[in-house]
């Protein structure tokens, strides 16, 4: 499982590249969410893998040693990473409807004068 995920991540990270290297605002919009994407799924792969474990909190009246416990890290990793691309994928959002408004085109190529701005 852990092999597909690899390649999925793999694939994510092409296609991000890709999509960023055309000449649409919207299609560098959506290489960034999916460079976003792939970038959450490696977290997600380099912590403990995909493996069923305990909760982090490891009570002591149990007998659960803490090497069988999960990781919480990654987990933070993730959730603050997902957070921070929402804002960042908004704020590319409005940056580019500011920008077509003013240009009236979505090609980066026509967004080179900032005299219309």
């Amino acid at each position: 499982m852990t092999f597909v995920l690899s390649l999925v991540a793999g694939s994510l990270f092409a296609g991000a590249a890709y999509l960023m290297l055309r000449r649409s605002a919207v299609k560098l919009i959506l290489g960034l969410v999916l460079l976003s994407h792939g970038t959450n799924l490696l977290l997600f792969l380099m912590g403990d893998g995909v493996v069923r474990g305990n909760p982090p909190f490891v009570d002591h009246a149990t007998d659960v040693a803490p090497a069988a416990s999960a990781d919480p890290l990654p987990q933070a990793l993730i959730l603050t990473a997902i957070v921070i691309s929402f804002g960042f994928t908004a704020f590319m959002l409005a940056l580019a409807y500011r920008a077509n408004q003013s240009v009236r085109s979505d090609d980066l190529d026509d967004m080179i004068l900032t005299d219309k701005l």
